[in-house]
């Protein structure tokens, strides 16, 4: 909306003025052009009076005249009347508004409308556009006025000079000329004589009919002489006498004496004389082509024309067809040619700017002194107020006159005279029928066109109120006649003079406009007087804050007749929009999309390029992606025409990064004009490479890996695994493997981990620690994995693919670094070369990267350094083009075409590091943390080792032992030592221990058919005793989870390779296990920045379930004197179920259990007492086996203060015993053991009772502890087993073996691991409880007597003889304890238990009932009792009740003895 200067009201008295012509003889004309002007170019900048003017309407009432201007013309012959434009004109129009641009350095305007800060800053170009991001910032410098509108200087000076170029009309006489001066010099002969002859010429031109312009006010114009007086040339004396003479010929009211020229050539350099001139010229030039003929505008305009047409080429409309709406206007007019802008390098050429002098060089007005300007201010001022005004006055009231005289008789008449015979008139047409602009033509006598003609005096005099009056009686009288045209105007100024009363007695009346312009425009089809009337009302509207009137009227005057006029409209309705009480910012941006697009067409190029900027800062990152591509293409487009190349790759980078929703085939012409911009910003700039927007990479998915790849299994060699780029960051496997070096890290530092410890990190992504910088080695490649991304439906071929890096040598100091930058290879690179600069990093290069429509892909881009020092990845460098679709052009000339298409870019890699939030400030604003992933330290080369392994299997039995073999191959040129190796399952795997390893083949195929364990033939033979050995448990196991592997020489040089046996274990627990093996190595060149290196190995093996194996043990219940081989203490004996559980998934046929062997400090396994006569046991699918056998406590060893010693013993049930105490038996068993004793064991003394009865004297603890030993065992089996197994039609041998823990006697123990139990909810107390007193439970202390009965197990008694029948029965009592025992023994116990009631009625004790005894530790005691029998029979004689304390317990506790088998007896009759 245009910000005037002046008000409303100034602006429609201005747009309507007396006009005045001008005749000058030819030497008054010479006289002006000396100052480059004409003579009405000369009055121009002075026609606006300073002081107020009066006259007296009919009513004899003054009337003041304020701020008049007049408007003062040559006068120009026509011999047609145009009702509309000439193509001069239009010309005229479009470089009016051409050449008024944004001026560049104006403040900054910036209106809020709701949610939006829209700026129209005379930077409006740069603040709109999407890249220009600190727009914003200018709300700061803006006034805090609320009604802040934009201005728009285009529009005011195409209004001002639209109304001055109105042509001349019929049904008006608004722009007739009033008056004429004739302007003579003083220097012609005889100034008289041309007086009369320019009198005689402007009768001429105004009667005698040649002519239809210039037209006339009134017949009768106002001739007002002028004498021009050169003050440098002529005589002032004579001017004076002939200005005497004119006095005296035309009164002193119709005559001038003007004086000019007064200043002479040598005081021009003395003073400066402003040039009011210069602001009108340009205009007034441009008006003045009208005076030519078409032709010889056409010729004169050419060049104009020719730089319009230069611009308007890339519209479609312009190129064949007539302006049309079929096509949407919105639509995107895209190049049809698949890869180059003709429309656009056509049109290269900026429109130059039209020089504002008219034809001549040099200054205008050189001539003339400050005097001067005022006396030619004096003469309009004397023109306008002693001839101009009084001659208006006059003809007003002659008008009046006869207006007043003919209504008084004839009026009503007249009137009826005219409804009923037409007045005189002859209408041409029906009255029905549309009225063209000549439908009605009335004489110039016409009493209407004389109201009409008093009318716009009064108009032109600022008398409006009578104004009104005559036009609303004119519009009447045209209504009734049907005279349309004249009824419009009649209209039309009736609504213009309502509004400019003073007071305004009467509201607008805006109605009478709209029908105006709508009569105007489809009755008279005259659209400039339609677009006249508009304006103005539009104007007005503006004026009473009727913004949706005004912009509602403005849209309807749009049409496809100009697009110049439609481009200005919807601009000023679009700030119509926005300017409301409650703003409508999507419809101001809508209409200035609408009117950017027909200035493009109208080849303003700048506006249409500032509409679509400001417009863009509406639809701009809201969601309307469709409409910001359609204009940032617009934008990219329009700027690339304006010589603006940087901001249409800018724009056109909008919209190839966005995700965008067009079609593929529009994506395409997209991708194909952003690549030809591009080509033409580059091309004459190779020395930097440019940003490219296309593909978009994912800066934080970049991944570096450090190292070689790893190498594929070679034959039956599998390599280890390592870390690839292949696999999947895992954060709990990162731990996992971080745990497993800190063990390594510790075992090679003394069991202490270093404080600068970092787990190594072959592999850095986003997830991992990357605020210090990695450590590279030398000749070590870099690899780096970029995820690009195309977000367009179409493919895109990039070539020349390659990492941009810096590199800084290490040792070089600041100054140095200062004075020799960092040496880069982004200058090989911009040129493309395939030269890098290999001696210092080698960067490969990818040739050829394609990516599909909408494709993801990595590309992993490799660098090799040679040197030491700090490297900096940079970002990635490549050549971007469009991929063909598959049709590729057969000619050279296609081919240049596809290779201009190419573009050489880069893209950065900035990776935006972890959010901080750690500290309070880093809580309070967002702040990230470094990510050096792209900026290694080169260090010196290290040791690098590869690991392979043979016959390594994939799946095993539980418990299964299988033999493989493990390589370690030196492939760097640095020696290795300090092998070592951690691992999550240290139990599945052992090296050997070189005391016990047996000897290997030195072949592994070799091995074959060889058992893995150290065997001897050994038949066996029944009542066999075990074979025992003594073993130190130092000689297998070590202190941690770390093993050093045993390597001669423990080194290896560079290129040297080593093999090793490793023996496997099958887990206990069925299902897939995954095991990581960490081996771990060192450089034996100390004093580097990496102090070792690890490599990683994962292995899955699914274990099958083989056997379970149960085992109990019980005190044997023999009495101690039957042990052969111990005195004081009985044997154990052991109870072994063995059962197959294997479910034939891996063929096994049968399992044989070929050996029990045993391993402790203080038990072993003497022999085996299962009846079975069986060589062997064989155990088939589900079957289940009992083996029993004796185990009797250890001889004591020699040594006792050094490390006990464990006793292996070995019971082979087969014709071979394996010797379980060597390798990799003993291992698997210390193993065991030691992951075993790892899971807490829960301490019988931890179990408490409810039961309070009696005070504890004794400390708890060594009571358990008495308790404990005394039910201890601490016996472990090993039960190693043959599995014969069928696969692919062969016989396999397996052999494996199984542990099992015997802890306590009476508890089974299996060789199963336990399910974990889900806890028990347990409810939360929040009061603390008194802990209960600890009681021992009576299971503990019911082991500590063991008890045996001695009697016959047949006894013949004559009962006939003697009813009575005593047998003696021996009671021994063993104290298993190392504690004194109070014993209390009561017979007089009746059993109630199920066994007793089968035997046959009961017996008596007889003697002494109840004993009491005290027994010193690990004493036997036997007792003598008599049990009396009464008649034969089976009788139980296990029911005396034992009860046991020790001597410092309160409560005594009944012994488990009752719970053991019957002892019976068989009593006969003799």
């Amino acid at each position: 909306m245009a910000q005037c200067v002046q008000s409303v009201q100034e602006f429609v008295q201005d747009s309507f003025v007396p006009m005045v012509a001008v005749l000058c003889s030819e030497e008054a004309e010479r006289v002006t052009r000396k100052n480059n002007l004409s003579f009405a170019e000369l009055l121009r900048p002075f026609c606006r009076l300073t002081s107020e003017g009066h006259i007296r309407d009919p009513n004899n009432q003054v009337q003041v005249v304020k701020n008049l201007r007049i408007c003062v013309n040559n006068v120009v012959t026509n011999l047609n009347s145009p009702s509309t434009f000439s193509p001069a004109q239009r010309r005229m129009l479009n470089e009016v508004v051409l050449s008024c641009q944004p001026q560049e350095g104006a403040a900054t305007n910036v209106i809020t409308a709701g949610d939006y800060d829209l700026n129209f800053s005379d930077h409006s170009l740069k603040a709109s556009l999407p890249w220009y991001s600190a727009w914003r910032e200018t709300l700061s410098e803006v006034s805090t006025s609320q009604h802040y509108t934009a201005t728009t200087p285009w529009f005011e000076a195409y209004r001002e000079n639209f109304l001055q170029s109105m042509p001349a009309s019929e049904h008006e006489f608004l722009n007739h000329y009033l008056a004429c001066l004739l302007v003579v010099s003083s220097t012609e002969a005889v100034p008289v004589e041309q007086f009369l002859k320019l009198s005689q010429e402007q009768h001429r031109v105004q009667h005698s009919g040649d002519y239809t312009n210039p037209k006339w006010f009134i017949p009768n114009t106002l001739k007002y002489y002028v004498l021009l007086h050169d003050m440098s040339e002529g005589d002032e004396q004579r001017a004076d006498s002939v200005y005497e003479d004119m006095k005296q010929r035309y009164g002193h009211q119709g005559c001038y004496l003007l004086k000019m020229n007064s200043r002479t050539i040598s005081a021009e350099e003395d003073e400066q004389i402003p040039d009011p001139w210069s602001q009108y010229l340009h205009r007034n030039n441009l008006q003045n082509q009208d005076v030519l003929e078409d032709g010889a505008a056409a010729v004169n305009s050419a060049a104009v024309e020719n730089n319009m047409n230069a611009a308007e080429v890339d519209s479609p409309e312009k190129d064949g067809a007539p302006s049309s709406l079929e096509s949407h206007p919105l639509q995107l007019d895209t190049a049809n040619s698949p890869g180059s802008l003709p429309p656009l390098s056509a049109a290269n050429t900026e429109l130059k700017k039209a020089a504002p002098e008219g034809g001549a060089a040099g200054s205008h007005g050189t001539c003339l002194t400050l005097n001067d300007h005022g006396h030619i201010r004096q003469f309009i001022q004397e023109f306008t107020f002693r001839g101009l005004l009084p001659h208006i006055e006059k003809n007003i009231r002659q008008l009046n006159d006869q207006l007043v005289s003919r209504k008084g008789l004839s009026r009503s008449l007249f009137t009826a005279t005219k409804k009923w015979f037409g007045g005189g008139k002859a209408p041409e047409k029906s009255i029905s029928e549309p009225k063209s602009t000549c439908g009605l033509l009335y004489p110039p006598e016409a009493p209407e066109l004389q109201i009409r003609k008093m009318a716009d005096l009064c108009f032109l005099v600022q008398h409006y109120e009578l104004a009104y009056s005559c036009y609303h009686t004119a519009k009447k009288d045209f209504l009734s006649d049907q005279a349309m045209l004249y009824a419009a105007g009649a209209l039309e100024m009736a609504a213009v003079s309502a509004f400019l009363q003073a007071g305004a007695p009467r509201p607008y009346p805006a109605h009478y406009m709209d029908t105006a312009i709508q009569t105007y425009r489809d009755v008279c089809k005259n659209m400039v007087l339609a677009e006249r009337c508009a304006l103005l009302s539009a104007e007005i509207l503006k004026s009473q804050v009727k913004y949706s009137e005004a912009a509602t009227l403005l849209i309807k005057m749009t049409s496809e007749d100009s697009d110049l006029r439609s481009a200005l409209l919807l601009e000023q309705a679009a700030h119509c929009f926005i300017n409301m009480r409650n703003p409508m910012v999507r419809k101001f941006a809508f209409h200035m999309i609408l009117a950017g697009h027909r200035f493009s067409k109208a080849g303003q190029r700048r506006h249409a390029l500032r509409c679509y900027c400001q417009a863009m800062q509406v639809y701009k990152e809201r969601g309307w992606s469709l409409a910001e591509d359609h204009i940032n293409f617009t934008i990219g487009r329009q700027s690339f025409t304006l010589s603006q190349p940087e901001n249409a790759v800018t724009a056109f980078r909008q919209i190839l990064t966005n995700d965008s929703r067009q079609t593929a085939t529009q994506q395409g012409a997209f991708l194909r004009e952003y690549l030809y911009v591009y080509k033409s910003v580059i091309g004459g700039k190779e020395d930097s490479l440019p940003q490219l927007p296309l593909p978009c990479i994912h800066s934080s998915a970049t991944r570096v890996y450090f190292g070689h790849e790893r190498r594929l299994a070679e034959g039956e060699k599998q390599a280890a695994t390592h870390v690839s780029l292949d696999q999947e960051y895992d954060q709990d496997q990162a731990s996992m493997w971080g745990h497993l070096e800190e063990q390594l890290v510790a075992s090679a530092n003394r069991g202490v981990v270093p404080g600068n410890f970092q787990p190594s990190q072959c592999c850095l992504n986003s997830q991992t620690d990357n605020l210090r910088c990695p450590l590279a080695v030398a000749e070590e490649p870099i690899v780096v994995e970029v995820s690009f991304r195309n977000p367009l439906k179409v493919p895109l071929a990039l070539s020349n693919l390659s990492l941009l890096w810096s590199f800084t040598a290490e040792g070089t100091s600041p100054s140095e670094e200062n004075a020799e930058e960092a040496i880069t290879n982004e200058e090989t690179l911009t040129q493309g070369q395939m030269k890098q600069k290999d001696d210092i990093v080698t960067t490969e290069i990818i040739l050829e990267f394609h990516l599909g429509p909408e494709e993801t892909k990595l590309a992993r881009l490799r660098l090799l350094p040679h040197r030491i020092g700090q490297l900096n990845i940079v970002g990635v460098v490549y050549n971007l083009a469009a991929a063909s679709s598959g049709e590729t052009a057969p000619s050279t000339e296609g081919q240049q075409t596809l290779d201009l298409m190419v573009v050489r870019g880069r893209q950065d890699l900035k990776i935006q590091g972890p959010r901080l939030n750690q500290t309070k400030e880093d809580k309070m604003v967002i702040r990230h943390g470094l990510d050096r992933r792209l900026d290694p330290i080169i260090t010196p080369p290290m040791p690098l080792m590869e690991v392979f392994f043979l016959q390594f299997p994939t799946a095993l039995l539980c418990g299964e032992i299988r033999k493989a073999y493990v390589e370690f191959c030196n492939v760097s040129g640095v020696a290795l030592s300090g092998l070592r190796v951690a691992s999550t399952h240290p139990d599945f795997f052992t090296f050997g221990s070189q005391t016990t390893t047996p000897l290997t083949p030195v072949s592994p195929t070799s091995a074959e058919n060889c058992s893995a364990y150290k065997t001897l033939a050994t038949p066996r033979q029944p009542g066999s005793v075990a074979t025992e050995v003594l073993v130190s448990a130092g000689d297998f196991s070590q202190p941690s989870g770390v093993m050093d592997i045993p390597i001669e020489g423990s080194m290896l040089q560079p290129g040297e390779s080593t093999q090793l046996p490793l023996w496997l274990r099958g887990p206990d627990q069925e299902g897939v296990h995954e095991i990581n093996f960490l081996f771990y190595y060192e450089s034996t060149e100390k004093g580097n920045k990496i102090s070792h290196r690890v490599l990683r190995h994962s292995v899955f093996i699914c274990a099958s379930r083989s056997l379970s194996v149960k085992a109990s043990a019980c005190r044997s219940s023999g009495p101690p004197h039957h042990s052969l081989e111990d005195q004081g203490s009985g044997g154990t004996l052991v109870f072994i179920d063995v059962e197959n559980i294997n479910t034939s998934e891996a063929g096994v046929r049968e399992f044989h259990i070929i050996q029990v062997s045993s391993s402790s400090q203080h038990w072993r396994l003497h022999k085996c007492i299962n009846p079975a006569k069986d060589k062997d046991c064989k155990l088939t699918s589900r079957e289940r086996a009992k083996l029993c056998f004796r185990a009797t406590p250890c001889k004591p060893q020699a040594t006792s203060n050094a490390v006990q010693k464990y006793t292996f013993a070995d019971l082979n049930l087969g014709n071979e015993r394996i010797i379980s105490s060597s390798t990799p038996c003993g291992d698997f068993f210390f193993r065991g053991c030691r992951s075993a004793e790892v899971q807490p064991v829960e301490a019988p003394t931890s179990r408490t009772t409810a039961s309070s009865r009696s005070q504890v004297c004794v400390p708890t603890e060594d009571i358990g502890n008495i308790v404990k030993k005394c039910n201890e065992l601490d016996l472990n089996i090993i039960v190693i087993w043959k599995a014969y197994v069928v696969e692919d039609n062969k016989q396999l041998i397996l052999e494996g073996q199984l542990h099992v823990a015997l802890q306590t006697i009476g508890k089974e123990a299996t060789s199963l691991t336990p399910k974990e139990e889900t806890q028990e909810m347990v409810l939360l107390k929040f009061k603390s409880e008194a802990p209960p007193p600890v009681i021992l439970p009576a299971a503990e202390l019911s082991q500590l007597i063991k008890t045996n009965l001695h009697y016959p197990e047949t006894y013949t008694h004559p009962f006939v003889q003697e009813s009575l029948c005593v047998v003696p029965v021996t009671l021994t009592l063993s104290n298993c304890s190392l504690a004194r025992v109070e014993v209390i023994i009561d017979l007089r116990h009746k059993s109630a238990s199920p066994e007793s009631v089968e035997v046959h009625s009961s017996f008596t004790w007889v003697g002494q009932t109840q004993h009491h005894l005290q027994l010193r530790p690990q004493e036997v005691l036997c007792l003598t009792l008599q049990a009396c029998f009464l008649q034969p029979g089976v009788y139980n004689l296990n029911t005396p009740r034992v009860f046991a304390k020790l001597t410092d317990q309160g409560a005594m506790c009944e012994t488990s003895q009752q719970t053991a088998s019957p002892a019976l007896i068989i009593i006969n009759s003799a």
